[in-house]
């Protein structure tokens, strides 16, 4: 059955509230972690996630960082008019070069309150910067059927990341019903995170320490590192009755060319891709890959873009090695040092995956594209998984357990 034809109502499945962790545990390590291979299952916790793999496998981690990306803004009155900074405007070449903008911005948001927000009014918020006080202004340029324009604007000469970090707030799920905390700054974040960007946290690296980084390193088992920029899409519900009326968010990724050399250079016969967003760029960059054999000069006038079904519609797929030297190649005629583009790919029962051998990933919401993910790489076993889960307490969603499930 082609995934178009999947039905979502299949990948439910009854998940209590006190199943859901509303707080992470003390230590990142300290999580538990189900090992799933060959369909047997068995409890261990991520600090001894080292001895579940094998020497001289790669693992790649999304080393994307969270912003705080939601802006309060009291209103004389008293009352509060929510700004979520969702993504950059499209005249913006990516993230990473929005995020470095000085004094003003224009930005994609959804706003909470939009109707207090009177014609013309201009919102201001106070920051700290060093010892004096900033201000961050918010004007209303524009009503799209799926968000705000939104012009942002400070005085102070630093870039709009840095506005974030100071004046905005963590956007920890919408499940997680607080509001966030001091702690969350640091505990929403992977130890690893680098480029500013995601307005959601890639949580299967959340679980990783220092020391378990250093586990691996002894074994011999090589880390990479790409970025996807989460969105807040990757919420998103699947409201259609079937997969091919949902219309899959799409996502910035930012991959290096020497990420590219070294890969096929090593030519890895096991990667483990740590987090959906992990496996979400190493398979979009497979076949983006794939565009540029068919067509060598398909990217020249636009952002290199993948969207929701092109990668079921190839009838022979190239070697991975082919499809990324496809890419090197056209990173080198333009003299370009990092691969970005957008990437709208649905992982769904069906998927044939050409990058990964394994997954580690955390327990993810009922009927959800991300649970749509999970099945195509265990099969129907995924029911079984999830039962373990709840039967051994587990702790689901952003801040809870994860898994380590190897390809059936």
């Amino acid at each position: 059955m082609h995934p178009k034809n999947i039905s979502i109502t299949s990948f439910q499945y009854d998940l209590p509230e006190d199943r859901i962790a509303f707080h992470p545990l003390e230590r990142r390590d300290d999580s538990k972690l189900l090992v799933f291979d060959q369909g047997a299952m068995k409890t261990d916790t991520y600090k001894n996630i080292a001895k579940h793999l094998p020497p001289k496998s790669t693992m790649v981690f999304n080393n994307t960082k969270v912003v705080e990306a939601r802006l309060l803004f009291k209103k004389e009155s008293g009352g509060v008019i929510e700004i979520f900074c969702l993504q950059p405007h499209e005249k913006y070449k990516d993230i990473t070069s929005a995020m470095s903008e000085h004094r003003q911005v224009e930005w994609l948001c959804l706003i909470g309150g939009a109707s207090k927000w009177k014609s013309g009014q201009v919102l201001t918020l106070s920051f700290a910067l060093d010892e004096s006080e900033q201000s961050l202004k918010a004007t209303f340029i524009e009503k799209r059927a799926d968000c705000f324009v939104i012009g942002l604007e400070w005085g102070a000469d630093i870039s709009f990341a840095e506005v974030l970090h100071r004046a905005g707030h963590v956007p920890l799920p919408p499940y997680i019903k607080r509001a966030d905390q001091k702690s969350d700054k640091t505990r929403y974040q992977t130890v690893f995170a680098l480029q500013d960007g995601s307005v959601a946290a890639p949580t299967a690296g959340l679980h990783f320490t220092e020391e378990v980084l250093g586990s691996l390193a002894e074994k011999d088992i090589r880390k990479s590192f790409v970025t996807l920029h989460v969105g807040a899409g990757t919420f998103k519900p699947v409201k259609a009755g079937l997969m091919q009326d949902h219309e899959m968010h799409s996502e910035f990724i930012e991959v290096s060319r020497a990420f590219i050399a070294n890969f096929i250079e090593e030519d890895s016969k096991v990667v483990i891709a740590v987090g959906t967003t992990s496996l979400r760029t190493l398979e979009s960059l497979y076949w983006l890959g794939v565009k540029l054999l068919t067509d060598p000069g398909v990217f020249d006038d636009d952002m290199p873009f993948l969207s929701q079904w092109e990668s079921y519609e190839v009838a022979e797929p190239p070697t991975r090695n082919d499809a990324l030297e496809a890419i090197l190649h056209f990173l080198e005629d333009k003299n370009l040092n990092t691969f970005i583009a957008k990437t709208q790919i649905i992982i769904a029962p069906g998927y044939d995956f050409k990058m990964i051998n394994a997954l580690i990933t955390n327990f993810h919401q009922p009927a959800s594209t991300l649970l749509l993910l999970v099945a195509a790489l265990v099969g129907e076993d995924w029911k079984r998984i999830y039962e373990y889960a709840l039967k051994n307490e587990f702790r689901f969603l952003s801040y809870g357990d994860g898994s380590l499930l190897w390809k059936q």
